[in-house]
Parts: C-alpha cells; sequence; structure tokens
C-alpha cells in the first residue's frame, strides 16, 4: 500500500502545480487526464510484479509441499526395507521442507492479501480516472461558459469606468443634429427670401400697371373719348 500512498502524493503534487500555472482549462484537464493514464499504467506495472511475486511464492509452496511428501514416500519405503537410520534421514529432510512449507505458506498469504489491496486500489484508482473523463467535457464547457461571463463582465466595467467612447459618440450625435438643424434653417431662410422677392416684383408689376391705367383714363376724358359705362 506504501505505493500507493506515494503515487497519491505524487498526483497531488502534480495537480497541485498544474493548477497554479494553469491558464487554459481545457489544456489543463487534458493534461491531468494524462497524467492519470501514466499513473494508471505505472499502477498496473507495479500491480503485475506483485502478482508475480505472489505467484512465485505459490510456486514454491508447492514446490516444498511435493518435496516433503516425496521424503515420506522414501522414508516408508526404508522402513519397509527394515532400514529404519534410513527412513530417519528422509524424515528429517521431509521436516525441512514441512518447516519451509509452513513458511512459503504464511508468506504467500500475506503477499495474497497485499495482491487483493493492491487490486483494490487499483479498480479505485482505475474507476476515478473514468469518472474524470466522464466529466472532463462538462468541465471545459463550464470553464467556456465562465470565461465568457468574465470577458462580459470586465467588458462592461470598463465601459462603466471610463465613457470616453460613448461620451464621443453622444457628440457626434449632437453635432449631426445641429448640422440636420442649420441645413433646414438655411433651406427655410432661401425660400422665405424668394418668395419676398417675387412678391415685390408683383407688387412692383401692379403698381405699374395701375399707374398706366390712371393715366390713359385721364386722357380720354380730356379727348371726350371716354366709353359709355
Amino acid at each position: 500500500m506504501g505505493f500507493f500512498s506515494r503515487l497519491k502524493s505524487l498526483i497531488s503534487s502534480n495537480v497541485n502545480d498544474m493548477i497554479s500555472k494553469a491558464e487554459k482549462p481545457e489544456k489543463m484537464l487534458n493534461q491531468l487526464i494524462i497524467e492519470m493514464q501514466g499513473q494508471l499504467l505505472e499502477s498496473k506495472k507495479s500491480v503485475a510484479l506483485a502478482i508475480a511475486d505472489e505467484k512465485k511464492l505459490e510456486r514454491e509452496l508447492l514446490s516444498q509441499k511435493a518435496q516433503a511428501e516425496e521424503w515420506e514416500k522414501k522414508a516408508m519405503m526404508a522402513v519397509r526395507a527394515g532400514k529404519d537410520d534410513l527412513a530417519k534421514e528422509a524424515l528429517l529432510r521431509k521436516q525441512e521442507h514441512d518447516n519451509a512449507h509452513a513458511e512459503f505458506n504464511k508468506q504467500h498469504q500475506l503477499q495474497k492479501d497485499s495482491v487483493d489491496r493492491l487490486k483494490d486500489s487499483l479498480r479505485e484508482l482505475q474507476n476515478k480516472i473514468e469518472e474524470a473523463q466522464r466529466k472532463k467535457n462538462l468541465l471545459i464547457a463550464r470553464a467556456k461558459r465562465a470565461e465568457a461571463q468574465q470577458k462580459i463582465q470586465n467588458t462592461i466595467s470598463n465601459v462603466s469606468g471610463s465613457r470616453s467612447a460613448f461620451d464621443a459618440f453622444d457628440r457626434m450625435a449632437q453635432k449631426v443634429d445641429q448640422m440636420e438643424a442649420q441645413a433646414e434653417a438655411s433651406i427655410e431662410l432661401d425660400q422665405l427670401s424668394d418668395t419676398a422677392s417675387l412678391n415685390k416684383r408683383f407688387a412692383e408689376l401692379e403698381k405699374s400697371d395701375t399707374s398706366a391705367d390712371y393715366l390713359l383714363e385721364d386722357l380720354k376724358k380730356k379727348m371726350n373719348i371716354l366709353p359709355e359705362k
């Protein structure tokens, strides 16, 4: 279990370092998944070595058991042959293998328990990585949405703090309104000027025509040729 404790510390250290330096959440999350998968691969290798050690102990355990049984058979053979001294030697060998078998059995059980715990930790790590992969796209979408909202908020804050562009826009709108009003006033003045000139000309014409009529009428009176009314 010491390996997974070190692995957890290593992952935590790498994650904290990456988060502190992260600028793009999407890039960071993808890199985290790569880091997790790399650590998972290393963990699988370590668990595989532990399983191999267990298998090795199991083979040695079976070998010691088989040799103890073999020496027991030889002891029986010696007894049948009336060679008790040889039987004693065989039994001593059997006892040596029985003792070795008992020790290997204890070590094999300890290794098997350790492997079982390593397998459980490995499954837990793999489940967490799979869960992280499922959450990655959701986190990326949330990060992008938060980034967009932050940009908009920064823009609003900048506009609220400095309204020079909007003030200039308003002043330009006022200037355009003034230009339009001046243009309309010029047109109206021109129209008034034209109307006054035209009225004056007609007034002079009417005045001129009336004077001629009076003069003509006076002349006809003198000549006694006025038409009868």
